[in-house]
């Protein structure tokens, strides 16, 4: 079984229900959800002498880096002012987390980083949920 063309497949079907939004907030709050997601199953598996499994923490801390790099880039520095540079080093210190797991072999920082990712996300929902009551 080719792995590789099965992978391909499903990265290029999450993109195009992606790009099939217009709404950004949603976009946004995806990725959140996908981030906490992968970060859990990276923490899962970061232990492999606790039987974690090597090919799933690998292909959950690529996308979460992945992921992560997203929200970064996607901050406005601008507009944003305090919040986007506070949002930045959250989302740096969640990387530097994932860095310092992958290491150690085990899910501390990550799971810390989980608890504030998982804030972010909620604040972000409820943000949106308010939105569509005023729009």
């Amino acid at each position: 079984m080719n792995y590789g063309k099965i992978t391909q497949a499903y990265q290029e079907a999450e993109k195009q229900a992606i790009q099939e939004t217009d709404d950004p907030h949603l976009i946004i709050l995806t990725m959140f959800n996908e981030l906490i997601k992968s970060m859990n199953l990276f923490a899962k598996n970061a232990d492999l002498k606790a039987g974690g499994e090597l090919e799933v923490k690998s292909k959950h801390f690529a996308r979460s880096l992945s992921i992560i790099y997203a929200l970064q880039t996607s901050i406005d520095f601008e507009k944003g002012g305090d919040i986007a540079n506070n949002l930045f080093q959250l989302y740096e210190f969640a990387r530097q987390q994932l860095l310092a797991d992958l290491k150690a072999g085990k899910a501390k920082g990550t799971n810390d980083a989980i608890k504030f990712i998982a804030e972010i996300r909620d604040s972000w929902e409820e943000m949106g949920k308010q939105n569509v009551g005023h729009g």
